[in-house]
């Protein structure tokens, strides 16, 4: 019995990093630019966020799997579950825990960075004359990463050699929870410095970017809604570019001959429908570019999905606003409680020993957990919402230095070398959404889960009690509980026990990562209040090509209200307007693409003339 229900655990997390797989593959096929596209930086991309994700995920297999070990309707450990059978679980999951930190450790640290300077090493002009090699390239990453594997180094062997925190310890003998907390070795002690820097790190970007991006992801579902579809721009624009082409020739035909040239105003009407026709070529080729043409299968079928789904967008805007919002909620709520009733305040970094106020989060994962796999699924799609809002922050405030905006992150434009940065951002943020997943949206869920103990005498120390009879006397496990009978049933779970590890064994650390979850809800607060009244506009004349060019792309990209637009995109076909001069016209505009180029400044008046 014992090992169907592991194997049937274990079995869940596969068909979870099956679908990882996917959604790790779909994130750096949609963002990586396709003509600049480099086979390592797409698999080092790649194997990263599976890994990210893959950990995160872990933390509803390692609550099942101690869970397991309880019957939690009688309060104690059940017959198969002896201290060995308790013991082979509990390491089974530190391997694995261990090989999935280490490795998102190695690949944030070494792997990403060595493949962006060997991505950046690369000389088109020196590799066509033969000058530059492969091992040129790997020799020139290597020599810039060395400063990372130092970094590594200096990590490690200052967490194997610095001293923890035992004042915790001294000042709560009572909590036997410590205990486990402080117990390691030195190689565990390394570990637990560098990954408790890297989460610290992470809170940072979490609180920078992720925040922002829980805030904008309902919004940006609920107010996107322009009224007309992509093919309908496309023929649209189509229709119009061959009525301005036609009036272009009429001028230049009517003033044919003439000494002169131009008169004055048809000059000046000239000069507007050329800008108007690179505007609307640009125009034209993004509506093709976002219905699929010319694309291959993959990115047909993507916009195909996304248009069917379309329709829904609005209604789950709402419905994610309102998960948003308990979301916001359960974690001021468990902030205010670990403010209030922590054993040990900024000594352990806010351990929290019972909940002890009502957290909707918290209780709705520990109910469910009761039933596996309900409180997987729960938490799966709990940790795509948090993820995609880290990607959508990422994309809309771009990797910056300050005020100075690096790269941005935009669907199909992404360079490689921003790809590797974002990687590497979104794994840190990672590290930081396993501590906030864990000990502020739903801590007791992820510390012990349903598990619960008899809080009875029992005749005998080694004898667990009967409460059979008495199922009043049957309580929530917690780290608080300093009854022996506690101790001996209730098992914490591996990821609870780490993270606690970091804050407790280096209390610093801790008290950055909890006062850094009050400017997390600060931020959002701020973002989501802004946007909730006010959606942004963009001021044509201020903006260069580029910016020009990703606002009408967040047109074309964005949902339609309307159910004929969103048919037209399935179709790829518009309604009411002809698209039968398109060929004749298509073929004469001969170098508006570098005409395009060349109208920076004035496609602003362009774009306010055309009927867009």
């Amino acid at each position: 019995m014992a090992l169907i229900e592991t194997s049937l655990i274990w079995v869940t997390y596969a068909v979870a990093l099956a679908i990882l797989f996917f959604i790790a593959g779909i994130f750096v096929f949609i963002y990586q630019k396709p003509s600049e596209r480099s086979a390592s930086v797409t698999i080092v991309c790649f194997i990263t966020v599976f890994a990210l994700l893959a950990t995160v995920l872990l933390i509803p297999v390692d609550i099942a799997l101690t869970s397991s070990t309880t019957n939690r309707k009688l309060g104690a450990k059940k017959d198969w579950a002896t201290p060995d059978a308790v013991d082979n679980i509990l390491f089974q999951l530190k391997v694995v825990y261990y090989t999935l930190y280490s490795l998102d450790a190695v690949l944030c640290l070494l792997v990403v960075p060595f493949t962006f300077f060997f991505y950046e090493e690369y000389d088109e002009v020196a590799a066509e004359e033969g000058s530059q090699t492969i091992g040129h390239r790997l020799w020139g990453a290597f020599k810039y990463t060395i400063g990372f594997l130092v970094l590594v180094l200096i990590l490690f062997l200052v967490g194997f050699f610095i001293p923890v925190a035992k004042k915790a310890r001294d000042e709560h003998k009572d909590l036997g929870y410590f205990k486990d907390l402080l117990t390691q070795n030195h190689g565990e002690r390394a570990l637990t410095f560098s990954i408790g820097i890297l989460l610290t790190a992470g809170t940072i970007l979490y609180c920078l970017y992720t925040a922002p991006g829980l805030a904008l992801l309902p919004l940006s579902l609920i107010k996107t809604a322009p009224r007309i579809s992509a093919p309908q721009i496309a023929a649209s624009s189509s229709s119009q570019l061959a009525q301005n082409r036609e009036r272009q020739r009429q001028l230049e035909g009517r003033n044919e001959g003439r000494e002169g040239g131009l008169d004055a105003r048809d000059r000046r009407e000239l000069e507007a429908l050329v800008r108007e026709e690179r505007t609307l070529v640009r125009r034209e080729r993004l509506a093709a570019e976002s219905s699929g043409e010319g694309s291959n299968f993959l990115i047909k079928a993507w916009v195909k999905i996304e248009a069917v789904f379309r329709p829904l967008k609005l209604v789950g805007g709402l419905l994610l606003l309102i998960i948003t919002l308990i979301i916001f909620a359960s974690m001021l709520i468990t902030c205010i409680d670990k403010i209030k009733n922590s054993v040990c305040r900024s000594s352990c970094g806010f351990l929290l020993g019972e909940t002890q106020i009502f957290n909707p989060i918290n209780w709705l994962m520990t109910l469910t957990s009761k039933v596996f796999p309900i409180d997987y699924i729960l938490f799966l799609l709990l940790t795509m919402l948090f993820f995609a809002a880290s990607v959508l922050g990422v994309a809309t405030i771009g990797i910056r230095f300050l005020w100075v905006t690096l790269f941005k992150i935009r669907q199909r434009h992404t360079s490689p070398s921003a790809m590797l940065i974002a990687t590497v951002l979104l794994t840190l943020m990672v590290f930081a959404l396993n501590y906030s997943l864990a000990m502020i949206v739903a801590p007791q869920y992820a510390t012990f889960g349903p598990q619960t103990y008899c809080d009875r005498p029992s005749r005998h120390p080694d004898e667990q009690p009967d409460c059979s009879n008495h199922k009043k006397a049957i309580k929530p496990c917690s780290e608080r509980s300093d009854n022996p009978v506690a101790n001996m049933v209730c098992t914490p779970s591996v990821v609870s026990t780490f993270l606690n590890r970091i804050t407790v064994n280096f209390p610093y650390l801790g008290v950055v990562d909890f006062w850094a979850q009050f400017a997390f809800l600060g931020i959002f607060l701020v973002v989501f209040v802004v946007m909730l009244f006010r959606v942004p506009k963009l001021d044509e004349e201020q903006l260069d090509d580029d910016l020009r060019e990703e606002e009408e792309e967040g047109l074309l990209a964005s949902t339609g209200r309307r159910f004929g637009a969103t048919w037209q995109d399935i179709t790829g076909q518009a309604k009411g307007v002809k698209r039968a001069n398109y060929g004749a016209t298509a073929g004469s505009g001969d170098g508006e693409e570098g005409g395009e180029a060349a109208g920076h400044g004035e496609q602003g008046g362009a774009g306010r003339d055309s009927n867009w």
